[in-house]
């Protein structure tokens, strides 16, 4: 286990990750190099290291991250010729159930995006950054190193270096347009998020800011940037948007990972169904 500096250099280098993320696979790299002591790493090692995961009440989400960390890990040791055999080949990730996607309602959305005073010192800044992040559904990482230069003001839209340096493009609305030109009176630096020495805002103090307004605004749900994302990817939906394009907006690999969202668009066809059907009409 004495790569591991190696392989979070790799993950920010190379594979574009976010600070967020890099952190966690070292959290979940350094547990299991407590856990190993310095013994070989092997198959059976491995699966006693998940047996004291559980057993330390871990959830089953929770040891599937730790053991997508070993197996990225490992993966980067046999690629570099580090390794002969991977240990980590017949190790499976548990079973998780899919849970469903936080996301707002149209109410608590416009209650949350609403709250920040303009005329206050911050307001704008924050009413903005609620706004993109709704508006293009944005990571709160792609959110953070949003530059100037990368946004496209007549065809309203930014390009973006998502995860893996892949990059996109994605659209805001005409209510963004308006906050971010009059934001952009007041700013004017190579980051479109500063502080108040004009540095980048870190995606730790995005989050604070999106949770700190939603439960000012009186929200009773935790709301964190991912969750404007969800809601983002599920209007869209609900609205008539097709899969695969949603998928295209949100960066997203594979399209599996965008149908969870169907389950609202599920819900809209039934209430379609209901409305629009002569044998589906109460008292017929």
């Amino acid at each position: 286990m004495d790569y591991i500096d190696d392989f979070l250099n790799y993950l920010i280098s190379v594979k574009g990750f976010s600070e967020h993320t890099v952190k966690n696979y070292k959290i979940d790299l350094l547990d299991f190099k407590d856990f190993a002591h310095d013994k070989k790493v092997d198959v059976l090692l491995v699966r006693n290291y998940l047996k004291s995961l559980y057993e330390r009440k871990f959830s089953a989400r929770s040891i599937s991250r730790k053991v997508s960390s070993l197996k990225s890990y490992y993966k980067y040791l046999d690629g570099e010729g580090i390794i002969d055999d991977n240990p980590l080949d017949l190790i499976s990730n548990p079973k998780i159930q899919k849970t469903l996607p936080n996301y707002l309602n149209y109410e608590d959305l416009e209650k949350l995006l609403n709250y920040p005073d303009l005329n206050k010192k911050d307001g704008l800044r924050d009413a903005l950054i609620l706004e993109m992040l709704y508006s293009s559904g944005c990571r709160v990482s792609e959110i953070a190193n949003i530059k100037i230069k990368d946004i496209n003001f007549g065809e309203r839209k930014i390009l973006i270096l998502g995860k893996g340096n892949k990059e996109r493009y994605v659209y805001y609305g005409s209510k963004c347009e308006r906050l971010l030109n009059r934001y952009l009176e007041k700013y004017d630096n190579e980051y479109l998020f500063v502080n108040k020495h004009g540095n980048r805002l870190n995606e730790r103090i995005i989050r604070k800011i999106v949770s700190d307004n939603a439960r000012k605004a009186g929200l009773e749900v935790h709301v964190t940037p991912h969750t404007l994302r969800h809601t983002y990817a599920t209007h869209l939906l609900n609205d008539g948007a097709d899969l695969k394009s949603v998928g295209d907006l949100l960066g997203h690999e594979s399209l599996s990972t965008t149908q969870i969202y169907t389950h609202v668009s599920n819900e809209r066809l039934r209430q379609v169904y209901l409305k629009a059907h002569p044998r589906a009409r109460k008292g017929e």
